[in-house]
């Protein structure tokens, strides 16, 4: 039987299929040194965060969802002479690897085995890994200088997948993201979808970035995945805030109107604060008619509503006069019931910080959650939604829960 076309209908109906990647070699790389670079507030427990990943992963499949994961579809794509040299000709780019090291870096990379390769394009290449051959002179002698560790820099951040790519209706974003230590996530995926099997021929739209994997120094045009949300019904709701941007939400919109796949565009402006880093650390759907939100932050969005403008490429934007929860409603038809972050206003803030408002839906009314949560946990459920909880001790370090984790790849209207 043929695998399922891929396409995002909804952000509660049955999850069909999803991409993660579980932790590994490039979270053994994060020290107290270079974390805070690398995005992470803490070094991982990696063995015990790496179980409780496959809890995670365990849960979903438990329900019958297809769970897919990055390096088993990369460790594919590069086991192919083509695939592995589209997304090596694109990853070892002088801007990142520096000009001397790259074709010594080249012949070693084209002789790995693909599940090493896959291994390591995730993990990174510190600079006395690399066998001496041409050009190893100039790396030891780098490596002396102490600048920098890394020859090829890690991805840790691949646990969190939803940011790099998102699927909206039928078609996908392919996400120039805010910040540096992450701009290569997106070529890695970018990469399956384009070469995997499995997605090849699955002739998909590309709503936003490059699909030919061109990584660029810069992003003023940025979108990431937990900013994105495909409500239903044509209805689509990007925050903008400290990681994606009106350049880049506004393209979005445009592409998604030319193709037909949304009448409507709900931006909303977030703080610029790494505690509301996306839209879903803040509000996120349990239900067709339930979320959850830090009312603190959510009180205060002011939206934007785009709609399709009166000639080809034109954006109809008008600000909306009511409230954040008030303009969904009225957009979705249907009043939403808000089940505020848990707890009197000490406890709330620190459930937030641990990602309470992060739920993940598998359908609706069942929500993944971090155990660490309780107050909030137990409002969803007085509320009658259904809570699976997973533990927060280590995934949650890099600030992300089960909706962060998780790149759907096929979940129903």
């Amino acid at each position: 039987m043929s695998a399922p076309t891929p396409g995002v209908y909804s952000e509660v109906g049955p999850l069909r299929t999803v991409l993660v990647c579980e932790p590994g070699l490039a979270h053994e790389r994060l020290t107290p040194a270079n974390a805070n670079q690398l995005l992470f507030d803490e070094i991982v427990w990696v063995e015990q965060a790496q179980a409780d990943h496959r809890q995670f992963v365990g849960e979903m499949q438990a329900l019958d969802i297809e769970v897919l994961e990055l390096k088993d579809l990369l460790t594919d794509v590069v086991a192919d002479p083509a695939g592995r040299s589209w997304l090596l000709d694109r990853k070892l780019i002088e801007d990142l690897v520096g000009v001397p090291a790259r074709d010594e870096l080249r012949a070693w990379l084209d002789d790995l085995p693909a599940r090493d390769l896959a291994e390591r394009l995730i993990a990174g290449i510190l600079f006395d890994e690399v066998p001496p051959g041409d050009g190893a002179d100039y790396l030891a002698a780098l490596a002396r200088l102490e600048v920098p560790q890394f020859v090829l820099p890690p991805l840790p951040n691949t646990l969190f997948m939803r940011d790099s790519t998102s699927w909206l209706y039928g078609g996908v974003t392919l996400n120039p993201m805010h910040s540096a230590v992450r701009r290569h996530e997106t070529l890695l995926v970018t990469a399956v979808y384009e070469h995997h099997p499995r997605f090849a021929g699955s002739d998909h739209q590309v709503w936003f970035g490059e699909r030919e994997g061109r990584v660029t120094g810069h992003a003023m045009a940025a979108v990431e995945g937990g900013d994105l949300f495909p409500v239903g019904d044509g209805l689509v709701l990007i925050g903008l805030g400290e990681r994606s941007s009106v350049q880049g939400a506004t393209q979005v919109a445009r592409n998604l109107f030319a193709a037909g796949a949304a009448e409507r565009v709900i931006l909303a402006g977030l703080p610029n604060v790494r505690s509301a880093m996306h839209l879903d650390t803040v509000f996120t759907f349990a239900d067709r008619d339930v979320v959850t939100a830090f009312t603190p932050v959510t009180d205060h969005i002011q939206t934007l509503s785009l709609r399709p403008g009166a000639r080809d490429g034109e954006l109809d934007a008008r600000a909306d006069t009511a409230p954040f929860i008030e303009t969904l409603s009225n957009a979705m038809g249907t009043q939403l019931r808000v089940i505020p972050t848990g707890g009197d206003g000490m406890a709330a803030q620190r459930e937030q910080w641990d990602d309470a408002s992060n739920l993940l839906a598998l359908r609706p009314g069942l929500v993944v959650a971090y155990d660490r949560n309780t107050q909030t946990n137990a409002a969803l459920r007085a509320a009658g939604i259904d809570v699976i909880e997973i533990p927060a001790g280590e995934l949650g370090r890099g600030r992300g829960g089960g909706r962060c984790m998780t790149c759907p790849i096929v979940r129903d209207a």
